[in-house]
């Protein structure tokens, strides 16, 4: 008995982490300074070499400088000249966008399991190989490959006996099934200046969590359409691939300009299934009326801004687009406006801080997969 419990029990020992070639390293490292610095390779390397110096990163085997030059050879870094054409400045290039939206990744899905058909799943019924493990009567028009042989021979036995064994169309029962849907999302990035007010910078991890988004959408939803945009004093879309270059600006908060842009481009997909996720950590300060002019208030709540916004609520509830608003702040008039128009816009509300703000958004984006079909 004591022999069986020891071969059965656990053992505990140090933790050694897994051997890395100096190259992957000092990469892992890059990627993350790169991601920091808004595309800024030389910032990035400068911090490396300082990083360098304070944790022995490298030896004299390999340098920093050797790395830098396998960063050229292996194509993640490229030399162009710089914007006085003085010279060569040194750029990432799409390998290492494509090296960083995987770490974002990894670090904000990493515990996920890759599914095998990568569509989105509704409480809806239909044809489709995702099988809900329970069975149903045959129908006209159901697939032939979705009779269960066994659940049907056994019918047959049971109701025609085995010395007469027949197959009747009311002996065939199928497996029951869930209905694939496509999904369109819209991102929205706040980029006021207010995000990385208070020391606290809180634009990295939110672009961290949009390329998370995106190259979780790309590799396991690919019928899934992502659209990303960003919002301060006014509104306007980016490419994925811009993402790690992503910078806060000098701006206030135009929420209504935002929500406007994403309607628009949710207006010209095709799919049923529409949504709008919304990162800020501000109140809306800012609009830009029908003469051009910008009206801006950053004192508490303005009545005239916080209406516009909650009649774009309104509109987008019309629409049958839902939109999750992830509140990085906890001031207590922030979260009533929050419910206001969430309620306005019969949404949802996370008020959250930066750590976890990853799992909540895919936990949300798994969970709409069921609820969109047929709007409210």
């Amino acid at each position: 008995m004591r022999e069986h419990l020891l071969k059965n029990g656990f053992r505990f020992q140090k933790y050694i982490a897994p051997k890395q070639d100096p190259f992957n390293k000092l990469f892992d490292v890059f990627k993350e300074l790169i991601t920091h610095t808004s595309g800024d390779v030389e910032e990035a390397i400068n911090w490396l070499r300082e990083l360098d110096e304070e944790y022995q990163l490298t030896d004299e085997n390999y340098t920093i400088d050797d790395f830098i030059e396998e960063l050229k050879k292996r194509g993640y870094l490229k030399e162009e000249p710089d914007e006085d054409g003085n010279g060569t400045g040194i750029t990432i290039t799409p390998k290492t966008e494509k090296a960083i939206r995987q770490m974002a990744l990894d670090q904000v899905f990493g515990k996920l399991k890759r599914s095998g058909a990568g569509n989105h799943i509704t409480k809806y019924t239909g044809h489709s190989n995702e099988q809900t493990g329970t069975f149903r009567e045959y129908q006209y028009g159901d697939n032939l490959q979705q009779i269960s042989i066994t659940e049907s021979l056994r019918n047959a036995q049971i109701n025609n006996g085995i010395d007469a064994f027949e197959l009747h169309e009311n002996d065939l029962v199928v497996n029951e099934t869930t209905f694939n849907t496509q999904m369109s999302t819209v991102l929205m990035l706040d980029i006021s200046h207010s995000m990385i007010l208070y020391g606290e910078d809180r634009i990295t991890p939110a672009k961290k969590v949009a390329m998370a988004l995106a190259e979780l959408i790309i590799t396991r939803y690919p019928k899934d359409t992502l659209d990303i945009l960003v919002f301060g004093d006014d509104a306007w879309p980016i490419a994925i691939e811009d993402l790690p270059y992503l910078k806060v600006g000098p701006y206030h908060t135009n929420t209504v300009a935002g929500l406007q842009l994403a309607m628009d481009m949710l207006r010209r997909k095709r799919n049923t299934n529409k949504q709008i996720f919304m990162i800020t950590d501000g109140k809306p300060s800012c609009i830009r009326k029908k003469d051009g002019s910008y009206y801006m208030n950053s004192v508490g709540l303005d009545d005239y801004i916080v209406d516009k916004c909650y009649n774009m609520a309104q509109q987008a509830r019309k629409l049958h687009i839902p939109i999750t608003t992830f509140m990085i702040a906890q001031d207590p008039y922030l979260k009533r406006f929050v419910a206001e128009f969430t309620k306005a816009n019969q949404g949802k509300a996370f008020y959250t801080g930066i750590k976890g703000l990853g799992e909540m958004i895919f936990e949300d984006y798994e969970q709409n997969r069921k609820k969109h079909i047929r709007g409210y």
